[in-house]
């Protein structure tokens, strides 16, 4: 009997720490936010964000061309601007560094930034923002 106590508490212990590694993995979990395929040289674009979700980091993700990323304003839904100096550039199927938003989680209105392609005369890459709650 005492073994068959000593079986269940060590099964009950193992699945109690599945589900809390399974819980944790969903909150850091990055969620796709909108995507923009930009065009060759210097530009300025703007992301509209849309639903209601609230998120405390951003990433970038560039596929089809590198793209030098040069500033990112996030706008939230109170008004407030952020402005994110990135300066770097991003190579192809890259990401940009975990940008941390200020604040507890934030509802995103919209991300304006400033761009140029790298290496290409012609065609598009596409710039993809990824968010953390």
């Amino acid at each position: 009997m005492r073994v068959l106590k000593i079986i269940l508490a060590i099964s009950s212990f193992i699945l109690l720490s599945f589900t809390t590694e399974k819980n944790n993995l969903q909150q850091t979990r990055w969620k796709f936010i909108a995507d923009k395929n930009v065009r060759f040289g210097p530009d300025h674009d703007v992301i509209h964000v849309t639903g209601n979700d609230n998120y405390r980091q951003l990433k970038l993700r560039v596929t089809d061309a590198p793209l030098k990323i040069n500033d990112m304003k996030v706008h939230f839904e109170n008004g407030e601007v952020f402005d994110v100096s990135i300066r770097s550039e991003i190579r192809q199927g890259g990401e940009s560094r975990v940008i941390d938003l200020p604040g507890s989680s934030r509802s995103i209105r919209k991300i304006e930034f400033w761009y140029s392609t790298v290496g290409v005369l012609k065609g598009t890459a596409r710039v993809a923002v990824w968010g953390r709650r």
